[in-house]
């Protein structure tokens, strides 16, 4: 295509879309209630009765660890900057392996429903509650941030006023969860895996025919502006996209989420045995490498589109490209495909995991214990509309961000790092610790609190950094201060 007037105009969706959008979310519930209908107590309802299939537990997998996030936040990375992101996947992808073989035989040797009743069983409760709560602060920021980017998404589609989309998602999420559980999580998050690869194809089919007679020489030039940069190898503290600074922060997050954070690892959980845990998460590198490739390169044909059609208006973030493109210009039923994927990406919520976490570390042990399975279920539904309450408000709250696909990570490095310290602490040592963990979980959380705010432009002085260090480094440091400071106040704090 070579001119705006031959690029078909629209800004808004047609009845096939809300068709659409209708069966899409439709099938969600008619899942989740399918899944979650003979559901009696807590093991039911947090771990699937351990009888998920491993393909089914491997794309959940692939759904959390993917969600609207990437699904947007990604292609508005690939559109404004280049490809680096690919460096992460690589981090990530090796955290997988090491998880599979360090942290899951603990879990499964101690069958653990939440995976902070190990952080018990190694050193002790004061552990497991700080571990717990620290999980609730920082899965409740990091998944804010991307129900806000979700929400957004679908605020510029639908044309909605950002709080009401924030509203719908709550109370969507709240609805499903909240009925069936880990197994309705699970089995909808293969669901919306299958469909995430969907609409990654239809896109780049689009945007590849569109551009069809350009294509060859329109990415030859995005080459040449180094927008297909994967990997960058300089020695640049500054930097937080360098291959160093990313692939040891992806590296370090991964361990942290796929390892030391009850959302994802309560998914390898629902399956029967370790090995079967174990080839799940394994295999989900093979599943998730073709979804990144897929989603980086729309937005560098994005870019190229554009560049084609420099007429046509665009949203004023980045991080609306991928939206902005569904409304004023895909055709009718891809708008609603992409919208029903932005909407199940964002249905896939930690509220299952929250709730878990909360009655397994907290509730049951500290504050009621010996009660009925009847009663902690319940307790388990209420956590989850609690929990779906805290999280649309901390989306609201998070309506100023800029490139949220990095401050969600940042988000998640602040305290992540104390909480994979302390399980490494307990995995790779024999160091008896347990006072001193949630002395040492504090301090490195302040650290890097502090470290994130010194190198923010402007926050101090006006247009300036009073520090500079690229915030992929702050995970490895606030593992590092919570690890040794652990390992080094243990004889003295928890001395018998």
């Amino acid at each position: 295509m070579d001119s705006y007037q031959s690029i078909p105009m629209s800004q808004s969706l047609a009845l096939v879309d809300g068709l659409v959008l209708l069966a899409a979310i439709l099938l969600l519930f008619v899942i989740g209630f399918w899944a979650g209908r003979k559901e009696k107590d807590t093991g039911d309802f947090f771990l699937g009765g351990r009888q998920v299939p491993t393909i089914v537990a491997c794309l959940s997998f692939v759904a959390t660890e993917i969600s609207a996030m990437t699904i947007l936040g990604v292609p508005a990375r690939a559109y404004a900057e280049d490809w680096r992101y690919f460096q992460f996947f690589l981090g990530y992808s090796l955290a997988k392996v090491c998880v599979a073989f360090l942290f899951l035989p603990a879990f499964f040797r101690h069958n653990c429903t939440s995976i902070y009743e190990f952080l018990r069983h190694r050193f002790g409760p004061a552990s497991q509650y700080a571990g717990s709560a620290f999980f609730f602060l920082t899965r409740l920021l990091a998944s804010g941030v991307r129900l806000y980017v979700a929400c957004l998404g679908v605020s510029v589609i639908l044309g909605w006023p950002l709080e009401w989309a924030i509203l719908a998602f709550t109370v969507v999420s709240i609805a499903f969860i909240a009925f069936g559980g880990i197994k309705a999580v699970v089995w909808n998050g293969a669901y919306q895996a299958l469909v995430f690869y969907l609409t990654a194809a239809v896109v780049i089919g689009y945007l590849v025919w569109s551009l069809w007679g350009d294509l060859a020489s329109g990415w030859t030039q995005a080459a040449h502006a180094g927008r297909l940069a994967v990997l960058d190898f300089r020695l640049n503290l500054d930097d937080s996209l360098t291959f160093w600074g990313s692939t040891s922060n992806a590296f370090l997050i991964g361990l942290a989420i796929f390892g030391a954070d009850q959302e994802l690892v309560q998914r390898l959980l629902t399956v029967r045995t370790r090995k079967a845990s174990q080839k799940a998460i394994v295999s989900t590198i093979l599943a998730v490498l073709p979804l990144t490739v897929m989603y980086l390169a729309i937005g560098t044909l994005l870019w190229l589109f554009y560049a084609h059609h420099p007429q046509l208006p665009l949203p004023d973030k980045a991080d609306k490209i991928l939206s902005h493109f569904t409304l004023q210009v895909l055709p009718a039923g891809i708008k609603g495909l992409v919208l029903a994927t932005v909407v199940l990406a964002s249905i896939d919520s930690p509220l299952a995991s929250l709730s878990s976490s909360f009655v397994s570390d907290i509730y049951r042990p500290l504050l009621r214990p010996r009660q009925s399975e009847r009663h902690y279920l319940a307790v388990s539904r209420g956590g989850v509309v609690a929990f779906g309450l805290a999280l649309g408000l901390i989306a609201w709250a998070s309506r100023s961000v800029q490139a949220a696909l990095w401050f969600g990570s940042e988000v998640m490095s602040i305290t992540g790092g104390s909480i994979l310290g302390v399980f490494l602490l307990g995995l790779l040592t024999g160091r008896r610790a347990n006072r001193a963990n949630v002395i040492a979980m504090i301090a490195g959380s302040l650290v890097v609190l502090t470290l994130s705010l010194l190198g923010k432009e402007g926050l101090f002085i006006p247009g300036q950094k009073i520090l500079n260090l690229g915030w992929t480094w702050l995970m490895a440091i606030g593992t590092t201060i919570t690890f040794v400071l652990a390992w080094v106040l243990a004889p003295f704090v928890d001395r018998e």
